[in-house]
């Protein structure tokens, strides 16, 4: 209660101090691109909270500024900022224009997951990846999970034959080694991370910000791997779109998908609204026609909003909330209830996810603060079973229990974030970060008929403060360290790193050291149930799992030379990881019911080392390459047995020692578009569990370590788009081919006794899809 007292007191403390700065000091002009005015354009004071937007004729207008030198930004997606420095005095107005020039491609965008703080990627002394939702839409990516591909360092992966959930590996390391992040907060929780990204849909993204490495004195002990932040679109404009794509995979099932949006801007520029809606329909698909799927049927409804106001000058609220329904169900006989299929996951997911922001400036726009809470609930029927053999006791006793279960998560979090810009630190500036937040989990999963019941609450505590120091315009220094209080950890944990930048002519150079831990806790992929020689196969804690420790190095450079024709860049990255107990899984017998146990402890010492290495080009803007390409080790320092029956290895399981993609755009008009993409995932180690000497369907008999053969699955998308200006709406007609070659795994297990989290191939085969939208102009 003193501390919301305090936080009141703060709050009344920053406005009284707003109101009472009445300058009369205004900015008033226009901004134009190719001679004509622009409307919509972001322009605001740097490093303030005063800014407003041009109105429909290009026009704007800014008043009560604060005294002194300043620096007055022009911002609109799709053109270079422009910066001028203007002297601001008390009772004077004067008129500053714009001229605004197009952007080839987004070298200097604004970031802010580097730092928790807004900044140029050129001047992050952390390396961010942006990728816009554009982008997304024209890699025909239809969720989270089919547009992270496309991004340096990055690989998504489906575990699941029946099910097809997905992880994201980042640097070589598991999904549980990432931070997802909505809108800057860890609302992703253990369980949302097995299938949640695939319900959340791109049309709410605005962009994605991609930390790899060293993220943890910021956001906690899951960015160990690095951080994604998800962004949801926010209004600039009033617009709206809608669009609708039909497809065929391989010639066999249907899959349709609807995209609607909205944004609503009010008259001022002082509040607005996005509104989102999704619904799909994917029908199964079986690959070697055993009669059981390797793309489960899918069902999903969503919808959601991003919303701002601006209650007063410097103040600001914003609000997100997402509802996501889905439905799937993997195996076989889908017309009947899943108990009486032959071995079937079926899952019902009802999820809601939320948060408020409500931040302002004040002691004149050097000091601000952001309180924020956030939080999801998931409730989740489903249902994980092989139906025994008939005559058989166990058939009889399934028919009459069959093991379906319920599960309940939550998530909640709240903190709150001070920055202060000190502007003479050593004869440079330096903006300091501090702040303090509180994360609470709590999943329930049952399962009775295998007396199966994980209950796990975690809470965690943690504080951060940061320094951004700016020593020349060449040097910046950026240090911080955050102390964290797990509930599963005894002690309280310090997790440190360092920065540092060097820029200069198109070149920066970066390094890095960080370090972080995993608390022994049930992560996502440990709540997967998986089938594994005609029973079941689950993941269990072992009594004495101790956290796992994290230390990450990195160094970086980055070039880009741009000209009047074409714009070019590479980027360079080595980075080294060294897990301390690192968690393994090994197999440790069988259950009371016969059920295969895969026990998490704490194994040896584990490194991951690599190099990742992008490129990007633009030529005269008619032509857009970019290319990411990673090398990488990862190794255990002992042997882990992860089978009883064969030997064990150093070697990271389903982990390929090289990975990339690449995206090739051709824009020769207005309205026409072609796309071409692709993603390489290289040999890796998969195990593979035997069925046993039962199975006559032709699966391996005993277990085995398989080395997968490499794919390439490459992609093509055609767009045009016509022209009805003269009625303010376009019309876009687009078609393609996903995995043009069908590079699709090819010795999947059949039958009810399949291992089926023996996968490893690309998520889909040859898709082949059309559709239109009708968008305004």
């Amino acid at each position: 209660m003193k501390y919301i007292l305090n936080l009141v007191i703060l709050t009344i403390i920053g406005t009284s101090s707003i109101y009472a700065q009445k300058s009369d000091a205004n900015i008033f002009g226009d901004v134009q691109a190719q001679g004509e005015h622009l409307p919509f354009v972001s322009v605001y004071l740097k490093g303030t909270q005063h800014g407003t937007m041009t109105d429909l004729s290009g026009h704007y207008m800014l008043t009560n500024l604060p005294e002194g030198e300043h620096v007055l930004v022009a911002s609109l997606m799709g053109y270079k900022p422009v910066e001028k420095t203007v002297i601001i005095v008390s009772g004077e107005s004067q008129e500053i224009n714009f001229v605004m020039v197009e952007q080839v491609m987004s070298l200097d965008d604004i970031v802010i997951t580097g730092t928790k703080t807004f900044k140029r990627k050129t001047e992050s002394a952390v390396v961010v990846n942006v990728m816009e939702g554009k982008k997304l839409e024209m890699l025909q990516a239809g969720t989270l999970s089919e547009g992270l591909a496309y991004q340096p360092g990055l690989r998504m992966e489906t575990d699941c034959q029946t099910c097809n959930y997905t992880q994201l590996r980042m640097n070589g390391l598991g999904g549980a080694y990432s931070q997802i992040l909505i809108n800057s907060r860890p609302v992703f929780s253990p369980l949302t991370g097995l299938y949640g990204l695939e319900q959340i849909p791109t049309n709410m993204i605005e962009r994605i910000e991609v930390v790899r490495g060293g993220g943890s004195a910021l956001y906690g002990a899951g960015a160990v791997g690095g951080t994604v932040n998800v962004i949801t679109k926010v209004p600039e404009s009033s617009t709206f779109s809608a669009s609708t794509t039909q497809s065929v995979i391989n010639g066999k099932a249907n899959d349709s998908q609807v995209f609607a949006n909205a944004g609503i801007l009010s008259d001022r520029k002082n509040a607005g609204l996005t509104l989102f809606a999704t619904n799909r329909k994917r029908e199964s698909y079986d690959h070697n026609a055993d009669g059981f799927s390797e793309l489960p049927k899918l069902k999903n409804n969503s919808f959601g909003f991003t919303s701002f106001l601006l209650p007063a000058p410097n103040h600001k609220i914003e609000a997100s909330f997402s509802s996501m329904y889905e439905y799937r169900r993997g195996g076989d006989r889908e017309d009947l209830p899943a108990f009486q299929a032959e071995q079937t996951e079926d899952r019902t997911h009802n999820v809601i996810m939320g948060g408020l922001d409500y931040g302002f400036s004040f002691n004149d726009n050097l000091s601000s603060l952001d309180v924020y809470v956030a939080g999801q609930r998931t409730d989740r029927d489903h249902y994980t079973g092989i139906l025994p053999d008939k005559d058989t006791p166990e058939y009889q006793d399934h028919l009459e229990n069959p093991p379906y279960g319920l599960t309940e998560n939550e998530t909640y979090m709240g903190g709150v974030q001070m920055n202060h810009m000190l502007s003479d630190f050593f004869g440079g500036k330096n903006n300091m970060t501090f702040g303090a937040e509180h994360n609470y989990d709590d999943v329930t999963d049952e399962i009775k008929a295998y007396d199966y019941l994980l209950d796990q609450t975690t809470h965690n505590t943690g504080a951060y403060i940061q320094s951004d120091w700016e020593i020349t315009r060449q040097w910046n220094l950026l240090t911080g360290v955050r102390g964290d209080k797990h509930n599963m950890v005894d002690n309280l944990i310090f997790s440190p790193r360092v920065s540092l930048l060097y820029k200069q002519n198109g070149m920066q150079l970066r390094g890095s050291w960080s370090t972080g831990f995993r608390a022994p806790q049930a992560f996502d992929s440990d709540m997967h149930i998986a089938f594994a020689g005609g029973g079941i196969q689950r993941i269990v804690l072992a009594d004495d799992l101790e956290e796992e420790r994290s230390q990450s190095w990195s160094a970086s450079i980055n070039y880009d030379k741009p000209t009047e024709k074409y714009i070019w860049g590479i980027t360079l990255e080595g980075f080294h990881t060294t897990l301390y107990d690192a968690f393994i899984l090994e197999e440790n017998g069988e259950d009371d019911q016969g059920n295969v146990i895969l026990e998490k402890r704490n194994g040896s010492n584990s490194t991951v080392m690599g190099i990742t290495m992008e490129a990007r080009a633009n030529y005269n803007k008619l032509w857009q390459l970019e290319a990411g390409y990673t090398i990488q080790s990862s190794q255990f320092d002992e042997v882990v047995n992860w089978s009883e029956s064969i030997e064990g290895t150093r070697d990271y399981l389903r982990t390929p020692e090289q990975y990339g993609y690449y995206t090739l755009t051709y824009n020769p008009v207005w309205g026409f578009n072609a796309a071409l993409s692709g993603v390489y995932t290289g040999s890796m180690l998969v195990p593979h569990f035997g069925a046993g000497p039962g199975d006559t369907t032709g699966n391996p008999i005993n277990d085995e370590l398989i080395t997968s053969q490499a794919f390439m699955e490459t992609n093509i998308k055609l767009s045009y788009a016509l022209d009805w200006r003269y009625v303010g709406v376009g019309l876009e007609f687009f078609g393609g081919v996903q995995n043009i070659f069908n590079a699709y795994q090819d010795d999947f297990d059949k039958g009810k006794n399949r291992d089926s989290n023996y996968v490893y191939g690309p998520a889909r085969p040859r898709t082949i899809f059309f559709g239109l939208k009708l968008m305004n102009l």
